[in-house]
């Protein structure tokens, strides 16, 4: 069967929706699959075609999710969002990584818990870097960067945990405002 497939596309979305469903009442490792396929309303085999494990569907969720990410991320880069040593050109309406987590609000729920496998965690703060690689603005030595894309990515994980600590009450327009006063702070520091 096609990927492309709407009856694929349909049966996965139910799946990923029925994890999210099960993850807010208990951590992963307590999930079975006769129960995901309970809530999914499917039978064994249906998920057995799709995958082989509940973890292959959190995997494929966050992938997914994940590719939504890297768009909302680079969408100030494409109004031409200029940073430089000198300054900054950033205007908050043109961040979109707030609007990203607040559509996916219940997996960032899931994933920024204390209740979650560590490894996504890291699965998020390696995505984080990758990107930041591929919009890098400060050209230093490779071994520098390493470290500058560690450090960002995780201000940014940083920003995203005290926003899920506050229950995601600030409004994006809010926390958009904080990153662009965050960034320019530093900038000032310089």
């Amino acid at each position: 069967m096609n990927k492309n497939d709407l009856r694929v596309i349909k049966t996965k979305k139910t799946i990923h929706k029925a994890l999210l469903l099960l993850l807010k009442k208990k951590s992963l490792p307590q999930i079975k699959i006769t129960e995901l396929c309970k809530e999914a309303t499917i039978n064994r085999g249906t998920f057995y075609f799709h995958y082989q494990s509940v973890d292959d569907v959190l995997e494929e969720l966050f992938e997914e999710i994940m590719m939504d990410l890297h768009i909302s991320y680079d969408e100030p880069f494409k109004e031409g969002l200029q940073l430089t040593v000198n300054g900054l050109n950033l205007n908050p309406n043109s961040v979109k990584i707030f609007d990203h987590v607040k559509k996916y609000e219940d997996f960032y729920k899931i994933v920024l818990s204390e209740d979650v496998s560590m490894k996504y965690y890291y699965m998020l703060f390696d995505e984080i870097c990758k990107l930041m690689n591929e919009t890098d603005y400060l050209k230093h030595e490779h071994q520098l960067n390493k470290y500058l894309h560690a450090y960002n990515a995780n201000a940014i994980i940083g920003l995203l945990i005290q926003w899920y600590l506050n229950n995601f009450e600030d409004s994006v327009d809010m926390m958009n405002n904080r990153l662009v006063e965050i960034v320019k702070f530093r900038q000032s520091l310089k």
